[in-house]
Order: C-alpha cells, then structure tokens, then sequence
C-alpha cells in the first residue's frame, strides 16, 4: 500500500505558504526518500522544490561558477559536479551517488533554452539546442524510473516545432512513456506568469502512464507577494533620468504597462516573467521609481526569503531569472511522487 502522507496545517497568504513550504524543505528526510538527480540544476530552483515536496537530492550538475556558490550555500549536503555536462561520463554519474542503472527514481533537468526562446532569433542550428542530447545521454545510462525535462514554450511555436518533435522522438527512443505538456507556474502558487513545457517520461517497463498535476491555485497577485517587503535586500545603483522619466510616463493602474523595455509593474495582477537579464529597462516596483530589490524578485519567482544568493544585484537576477520556480517544481514533484512512484509495481521492479 502506499504510504500514507503526514497531515500539515492548512495555511493562508502566500507568505505564510511559502514559509511552510521552506519547513517542508528543512524537514529530515524519510529513510525511503524518492531520489532526484538534477542537472543544468543552476542555483537550485528545481532542487528546491523536490526538496519541498520529500525527495532525497543525490547529485547536482551545474557548470556556472555563481549558480554552483549559491547551489553550494543553500544545499550544503549536495554532492556537485562542477562542470560541463558534456564531460561528465555515465560511469560517473552512477558512481558518485553510489547508483546502479534503475534505482533512480527521478532525473531531472532543464537544458539551456535560449535556442528556442521567442525573445531571441530562434535557430535551427543553435549550439545550445543540443544540449538536451547530454541530458538524454545520461538518462539512456541512468534508466531512472521517471524524468523531467523542462524548456521553454518558444520550442513549439513556428519553425521550432521540428525540434521539438526531434526532442520527443529521442526521449521516447531512450525507452519511456512521454507527456509533454505547456504548463504556466501562475497557476501553481507562483505569483510570476511563466509559461514553460514540461516534458514527464516513465521507464517502459514499469507500465506506467505519465501525466501532469493540474492547476492547484488561482493567481497570486503582486500585492499579496510583496506588497509589505519594502527594498529589504540588494537593489541596482543609481538609474539613470532617462530610465526614471520612462517610469513616470507610464500609467499606474490595474495593469502593467510598458515604455521601451520599462515595465512597470501593477498591485492587482500577477507578476510578468523575470528574464535572466532585464536589458535596458526591467521590472519596476508599481509605486517607486526603482527596480525591483534581489527579495522582491525572489518572492516572485517563489524562493523563500531564507534562500541566499551570491553576488551583486546583477548576479541575483539572472540566477532567479533562469531558474525554474520552486514551488512550481513542488507541485511538479509532489504529483510524481504520489501518482507515478507510490504504484507497487514499481517498487517490485527489478532495476533494468
């Protein structure tokens, strides 16, 4: 029978969620913990959010120098290979969190996406589209139980559609099940609209059917994410008159609105995607003429204030800006766990 799960106080607000959320992550693991490899895991997004929802995290993968300081500073406990994927051997990868092919239980990973990103130019040939062929690499040599693979939705509009059907095709060569499905972090307690794909696989052999959680929540406004925080932690220096007149010609009210690469931002919708880098303009705060502060972006995108990040302003926002949301990922996490891995089969399973 599955195991049964502990009852945990209902709590109301999204900071008081997102604090509970942070006890779960504290919380000492079950000695039959699901497993999670991550890789591309950049500051512990997704690392993050498994440990919120139970998981064991038994490797990270990240090649960034600050992503792996902050990674390090907030999962202390982690084993990190520091490095590019591409060097990284199967052998390895097993060797390392002391695995044999078919214990895994999840393997997770987001390749780099500016390949397919809608902001950039979209090509076909981009280095970077290849990374995912790392990922299935390993995953071919792994064979855990069930993967996840994260990307943005640019990969299924226009030209790129021919590589997301590369992508399917060669998860699903790799002997899984595959969902792939858009999914919007908004609907899952995330105050950010950030609309990414999420690709689910599980093993063939273990006969079950993948699928994804359905929303959870309705949209978390920006007043009840930050509206109390204040610029409490690190904000960008001094802005130049052009960048303040852009904010003051801007409209305040119940929607953001935009001048040039200015967004200013409103109480009473939810938050606009953080990019990894905001250009020549950014996300400003709805009532002062400032960027938003390294804490107010980080509530956005769903990291709990106790989360450290390394580095200046610059640093913190493209950490933030290109991680997956953690409670995104929780809620990810916490419907493999109890809907594909609790299935007795595979528990019965032998590793294959």
């Amino acid at each position: 029978m599955p195991r049964m799960r502990a009852q945990v106080p209902e709590v109301s607000g999204y900071v008081e969620r997102l604090n509970a959320a942070w006890g779960a992550h504290l919380a000492q693991r079950a000695a039959d913990a699901s497993t999670v490899i991550s890789t591309f895991a950049g500051c512990g997004g997704s690392s993050l959010g498994y440990s919120m929802a139970g998981f064991r995290e038994l490797l990270a993968v990240e090649w960034d120098d600050n992503a792996v300081a902050t990674f390090r500073l907030n999962f202390p406990e982690v084993p990190v290979y520091h490095g590019d994927i591409a060097a990284l051997s199967v052998d390895e990868c097993l060797r390392l969190p002391g695995l044999q092919p078919g214990e895994l239980d999840v393997f997770d990973g987001s390749p780099p996406c500016q390949g397919f990103s809608t902001a950039g130019k979209r090509m076909m040939d981009d280095p970077r589209n290849g990374l995912f062929r790392e990922y299935v690499r390993l995953l071919r040599g792994l064979r855990p139980k069930v993967f996840v693979m994260e990307n943005v939705s640019g990969m299924v509009k226009g030209k790129m559609k021919l590589v997301f059907a590369e992508i399917l095709r060669e998860l699903k060569a790799s002997g899984y099940a595959v969902s792939a499905r858009l999914m919007n972090a908004m609907y899952f307690d995330v105050p950010q609209s950030r609309e990414r794909m999420i690709f689910i696989g599980v093993r063939d052999d273990l006969g079950v059917t993948p699928s994804h959680p359905r929303a959870i929540s309705k949209p978390v406004i920006l007043r009840e994410a930050i509206h109390e925080l204040g610029p409490s932690k690190q904000i960008p220096g001094e802005l130049t008159a052009n960048k303040i007149q852009r904010w003051s010609e801007t409209k305040r009210g119940d929607a953001h609105t935009e001048r040039f690469s200015t967004l200013r931002l409103a109480w009473s919708t939810v938050a606009p995607t953080i990019l990894k880098t905001p250009g020549s303009g950014g996300h400003f705060h709805p009532d002062e003429p400032r960027l938003l502060s390294t804490g107010e972006l980080q509530r956005i995108a769903s990291f709990p204030d106790q989360y450290t990040f390394v580095g200046d302003w610059m640093a913190s926002v493209n950490r933030i800006g290109n991680s997956v949301p953690p409670l995104f990922m929780r809620a990810i996490a916490e419907h493999i766990r109890v809907n594909l891995l609790t299935i007795p089969a595979l528990h019965e399973t032998a590793a294959g």
